[in-house]
């Protein structure tokens, strides 16, 4: 259900009049902002400032412009579709924070943020890598969206996941046939984040095929604990002489070779008792 928390750690930061001001709201305003402050950098003729933000690996490996690892995601060419981008980011980014709270949605958001630049930072040992934008970074706020609520229907009544499974895979083609193989495995990278963040923290519907890859690589027990049954006692009839008379009888018709090994042990028991009970 929209609106509902899993949690008690989600508050907002601040409020404007009786309008809260959550962590996605500001996300969604510094983007905007960066946006706009570009796009006069660009037209001012002072372009190179922002190139200076963009995610470079050569830079970053051999100048230590270490910066570029968090800037990139606030290069934005302005369009229509980084619009849309904002738009998504705020309708949904609001609900997965609020349902996982604060601190799990930092935690999130920067873990889609930082670690597929430090992938591409090693990746670009080979050769140079360059990169900007967060589309990849949204759209993987957007997959942990689908997967905490998977059967909400959006647009023309398509399911969340059926959507996130659409756009992804559309997305994946579009990059595939361009060989834009950087661009593909941050895509690749940020689905995988955010779908293993929400699974892991248990959150969303249970789905038979995850469960059983957990149980696979979860730890059993490599002994069994075995409940163990109370000891048997046995208990001694109160009057001896009638436990013993048909082994005496059996032993005049027969002969004392004739008990059998239980009998013999009945009958020193009750000798033993006998001799207890007359001293």
């Amino acid at each position: 259900m929209f609106g509902a928390t899993s949690t008690d750690d989600y508050k907002p930061v601040a409020y404007v009049g009786r309008y809260p001001i959550d962590i996605t709201t500001l996300l969604v305003a510094t983007h905007a902002c960066t946006m706009i402050l570009g796009s006069l950098l660009i037209a001012t003729k002072q372009g190179a400032l922002v190139q200076a933000l963009l995610f470079d690996s050569a830079q970053v490996l051999h100048a230590g412009q270490i910066w570029r690892i968090f800037t990139y995601a606030f290069v934005h060419p302005p369009s229509i579709w980084f619009v849309l981008h904002l738009v998504m980011l705020f309708f949904f980014g609001r609900e997965v924070e609020r349902f996982i709270g604060n601190r799990g949605f930092i935690f999130l958001y920067a873990t889609l943020w930082i670690l597929p630049m430090l992938v591409l930072t090693l990746w670009g040992v080979s050769g140079r890598i360059v990169y900007g934008d967060c589309d990849a970074l949204h759209f993987g706020v957007f997959v942990a969206f689908a997967a905490i609520y998977p059967s909400v229907e959006l647009l023309f009544r398509i399911q969340a996941k059926w959507m996130a499974i659409a756009f992804g895979a559309v997305s994946f083609l579009q990059l595939l046939a361009a060989n834009a193989w950087p661009q593909l495995g941050v895509l690749v990278l940020s689905v995988a984040i955010a779908f293993l963040f929400v699974r892991v923290r248990g959150i969303g519907p249970e789905l038979g095929w995850w469960t059983n890859i957990r149980e696979r690589f979860e730890a059993k027990p490599k002994f069994q604990v075995v409940q163990r049954g109370a000891p048997h006692r046995v208990v001694e009839p109160e009057d001896v002489h009638l436990s013993i008379d048909p082994l005496l009888e059996k032993i005049s018709r027969s002969g004392i070779n004739s008990l059998t090994p239980s009998e013999r042990r009945a009958l020193d028991r009750a000798r033993n008792q006998l001799l207890k009970k007359s001293k």
